[in-house]
């Protein structure tokens, strides 16, 4: 699946990723010199990740974690990089061999990357029915992984969202289905608002509404799922945004830390892995180390933990509302930070064709599950396309 001259098309170049040996030193040097700070005051991970969780975490990235394994299946999924808007965006695009194979972008959020969507791939462009087939297109956000830095504020959602649009029209692509998690679910309701016509249906895990408060009437009676949602939507607001004011307001001073240390910017990760998946006391048990380690690992190496916190402070006020017409799937997962009740939704999203309440799973659903995950993109989309002929 390496891409060629020949697959690519005007302004966009192949990419590999190659980090230099010297790089995998300083990572373990700065690992082994990490100056640890007393356990917490409280059991468990209420004041965070536990210290011993930590140091044997850390370990295992210093000695046992193979980053070069890694790199070689992130470098099996075709990768690129092209200039929109005066920005080098990096990108993955995996074309299926199938014919009317539909065009679909995924989004990534904070803490992720497109390590989230690698796995998906295959089965995405070369699925057992060829009806269900994909192109794929997975673009790292400005400031994440192997994108630019900004250099200048101004790079927000809706900038975001309009050249995720610009780079599937440089790929050839007259119109094609999005699916966005984190921030790419608000990125992706945007597309699918100002885009429209190019696209086919919307797939979202958080179908935001923030700045729209539902009308309390329209809350009662409940279901459980969707009671547990609402407490838990709650309590997130309550004791976890912590890192999201941190970002919105002082990404700069956070970011200090992030670069510099290997172990903070684990910890400031990880905690996120044990709080929004479902994991049953340990986010082991949810995503396998080498997986999180992954995404850690290309936070570190691109050295954007500053860079990425960025989205927060240029986007925190511009989450908009918008009524989205096109068609829509939503798959609710029970241990995601944020919940939203259909009927809260409806006002906003009118055209849903797909709204599941799943079982299991929480905020990183394609690596908590991806199984159940590829079922709901493909049975979606499958809806989704016989809708728009």
């Amino acid at each position: 699946m390496t891409p060629t001259e020949k697959d690519t098309p005007t302004g966009h170049q192949p990419f590999r990723i190659d980090v230099p040996e010297a790089e995998l030193d300083d990572l373990r040097r700065r690992l082994d010199a990490t100056r640890w700070p007393e356990p917490a005051t409280a059991e468990g991970w209420v004041q965070g990740v536990p210290l011993e969780y930590l140091r044997e975490f850390c370990d295992y990235w210093a000695n046992e974690y193979d980053w070069r394994a890694a790199e070689r299946r992130l470098n099996d999924v075709p990768q690129y990089r092209t200039t929109i808007d005066g920005l080098g965006w990096h990108y993955v695009h995996a074309r299926s061999p199938h014919a009317g194979a539909q065009p679909l972008v995924l989004l990534h959020g904070w803490p992720g990357s497109f390590r989230e969507f690698t796995d998906l791939v295959a089965p995405l462009t070369h699925p057992v029915d060829p009806a269900d087939a994909f192109h794929v297109v997975c673009p790292s956000l400005p400031g994440f992984a192997f994108s630019d830095k900004p250099s200048a504020p101004g790079w927000g959602i809706q900038r975001i969202a309009a050249g995720v649009d610009r780079l599937m029209a440089s790929l050839g692509y007259d119109r094609y289905g999005v699916h966005g998690g984190d921030w790419g679910s608000v990125i992706a309701a945007i597309v699918a608002h100002r885009f429209s016509p190019r696209v086919i249906g919307v797939h979202l895990t958080i179908p935001i509404i923030l700045n729209a408060p539902p009308d309390p009437s329209i809350l009662t009676d409940l279901s459980d799922f969707e009671r547990l949602g609402m407490e838990r939507t709650e309590l997130f607001g309550q004791v976890g945004t912590g890192y999201l004011t941190q970002m919105a307001t002082k990404p700069q001073t956070l970011g200090y830390g992030l670069v510099d240390s290997p172990a903070g910017q684990a910890a400031w990760i990880l905690e996120k892995f044990f709080e929004w998946t479902d994991c049953d006391g340990d986010p082991r048990n949810a995503v396998p180390w080498d997986a999180i380690l992954d995404n850690i690992s290309l936070y570190w190496f691109t050295r954007s933990g500053a860079s990425s916190a960025r989205i927060y402070w240029e986007s925190m006020s511009d989450v908009p509302n918008d009524v989205i017409t096109v068609p829509t799937g939503c798959s609710i997962y029970p241990k995601e930070h944020v919940r939203v009740a259909r009927r809260a939704a409806e006002p906003f999203l009118p055209n849903i064709l797909q709204w599941h309440e799943m079982p299991e799973g929480g905020h990183f659903a394609s690596l908590e599950q991806p199984v159940a995950f590829l079922d709901e993109l493909t049975t979606f989309f499958r809806s989704a396309r016989g809708m728009s002929g």
